[in-house]
């Protein structure tokens, strides 16, 4: 499967099992959705990093940081949050009018 298709199915993984609808996602006004997206892809590039990141949103439950040891599993998670990020953004302007 490639990278699209894994992240489009872990998209709608978090919304289906997770509830992180895009209703739910609108709350996240500081990018903390991108930066939990940043600690998965760094988990990437530096795996032997115990424990929660510097950069993990302080505002958000610890236990929403589920590294793998899988670094696919970790950039899939990433562009999903990523995704939901663009999503979140895109509602947003289009409740203001913005369009795209």
């Amino acid at each position: 499967m490639n990278g699209l298709k894994l992240i489009s199915i872990e998209r709608t993984r978090q919304i289906h099992v997770e509830g992180w609808t895009p209703e739910h996602d609108r709350q996240h006004r500081r990018a903390e959705l991108i930066r939990v997206a940043i600690c998965y892809a760094e988990q990437v590039i530096d795996p032997c990093r115990a424990g929660v990141p510097v950069k993990f949103p302080p505002e958000l439950s610890l236990n929403r940081w589920k590294p793998s040891d899988n670094p696919i599993r970790n950039l899939v998670k990433a562009g999903a949050l990523i995704a939901a990020e663009i999503d979140r953004i895109q509602m947003k302007n289009k409740q203001k009018g913005k369009g795209k």
